[in-house]
Formats: structure tokens, sequence, C-alpha cells
């Protein structure tokens, strides 16, 4: 081996695959169950090589123990882990925005298979899922992942202590702020369902023998589709400028990022 590469070098480039590895396993279009995981492999394996030059120094030495050995590995696949899920579950931000248009709309029945959640769910809630893996590659967002694996390395340094309160403390805001985030993005909708159930009430106070359900439930449907889709456009630029700044938490190499 020494004629290839000594064994400090072999151990630096298996820190960084178990880290970058585990990230790619969760990372939003890459890491879906429909992505060979042979391709997902080469892909870590090529990065991992991409970023050892740089990355070394940064890097504990090899540990004199097996025992040393694996837990340093553990310990980042770990991290690895919970980078990824804290940029998985921004996405989650479009699901509720889907599933919330969706009740608004009276088409929360239309069930399909979500590629992203592994699970049936809405329609709407499927395609903005998607659309949002689109855009992220689109903008070339995805270029922020791979230099937030550097930056991760002075945020979460190897070789000192795991900031887990910290780094828990940034998964429930990233959470919430999810959340917060795929009702504002149905904002639009809610302001018209809200409206149109207050006029569908006074009128049905003032003709009581008029059917009500039957005149406004074409009317949510068409005038909730005509404004979703006019609204389309900001709700991707508005998702993706949110998603950006999170992934620059990261790149950044502090929570104040």
């Amino acid at each position: 081996m020494n004629a290839f590469a000594a064994a400090d070098e072999v151990w630096a480039a298996a820190l960084i695959f178990a880290r970058l590895g585990a990230v790619l396993l969760m990372l939003p279009g890459i890491g879906e169950s429909y992505v060979p995981p042979r391709i997902r492999l080469s892909l870590a394996l090529v990065i991992t090589l991409a970023l050892w030059p740089v990355l070394t120094a940064l890097l504990p030495p090899l540990p004199a123990s097996l025992g040393a050995t694996v837990g340093w590995i553990i310990r980042e696949v770990l991290v690895g882990l919970a980078i990824g899920a804290v940029l998985r579950a921004f996405m989650t931000a479009l699901a509720t925005a889907g599933e919330v248009v969706s009740l608004q709309t009276t088409l929360s029945f239309a069930q399909t298979a979500n590629p992203l959640q592994a699970q049936p769910g809405t329609t709407i809630a499927a395609f903005l899922t998607v659309m949002g893996v689109t855009l992220v590659f689109a903008t070339d967002t995805h270029h922020l992942f791979f230099a937030g694996l550097v930056g991760s390395y002075r945020l979460i340094a190897p070789v000192q202590p795991l900031i887990a309160g910290d780094f828990t403390t940034l998964a429930i805001r990233t959470l919430g702020d999810s959340f917060l985030l795929g009702v504002q993005l149905a904002g639009p909708i809610l302001v018209f369902a809200l409206v149109l159930n207050i006029g569908s009430g006074l009128i049905a106070r003032v003709m009581p023998q008029f059917q009500v359900f039957f005149a406004t439930a074409p009317l949510s449907i068409l005038g909730g589709l005509a404004i979703f889709a006019l609204s389309l456009g900001t709700l991707g630029t508005v998702f993706i400028d949110r998603y950006r700044a999170l992934a620059q938490v990261f790149v950044s190499g502090g929570a104040g990022g």
C-alpha cells in the first residue's frame, strides 16, 4: 500500500468518505431510493478524492487502536447523517404547502406516490416536492452542498467535541422554519379560501334553501388552482432563496450564517 498511499493518507480519505457518504445518503435528489447505490458511492468517492487535499490538515491522525479507529468512523457517519437530515428536513416546506393547498381546494383526496417521502401524498404536494428538487439542481444550489461539506469541517471539526446541543437547536429551528415557510407559501390560497368560505357562509345565512356547497365547490377548485398557478413562480423563488440561506450555514462554517 505504501507504493500508492501512506496509511495516514488512506485514513484521511476514509474519514472524509464516511462523512461525505452519509451526507449524500440524505441529500434531496441524490439520496433518493430510486438512485442506484453504485452511483451514490461512485459520486462520494470522486468528491472524496477532490476534497482530500483541502481537508487533510483538519483531520485527526491515525489512531493506534482498532477501537478508536471504529469510533472515529462512526462519529463521522453520524455527523454526516445529521447534516444531511437538516438539509432534507427543509424540503418538507414544499410538502406542507402542497397539503395546505390541497385541503383548501378540496383536492386532498387525490393521492399519488411522493418520490421524496416514499409514501403516498396529495398530488399537489408531490408536484411541489419534485419541483423543489428540480430547482435545487437548475439553480446550482447543489454546489452549495459540496461547499458546505468543506465548511462543515470548521463548524463541526473532527478534532473538537461534538456540539450536540447547538446542532439539536439548528435541527429544531429548521423544522419550525420549514413548517412556517410551507404555510407562508400557501398564503394566497389560504386568503382565497377564507374569503370564499366567509362569502359562502353569508349566502347560506341569507338564502338557507340555496345549495351553497354545490355552487362553491367548483369555484373553490378552479379559483384555488388559478391562484396557485399564478403564484407558482414566486413560490419557487422564495423557497430556493430560503434553501440557499440554509446551505450557507454550513458553507460559512458557523451557525450564525
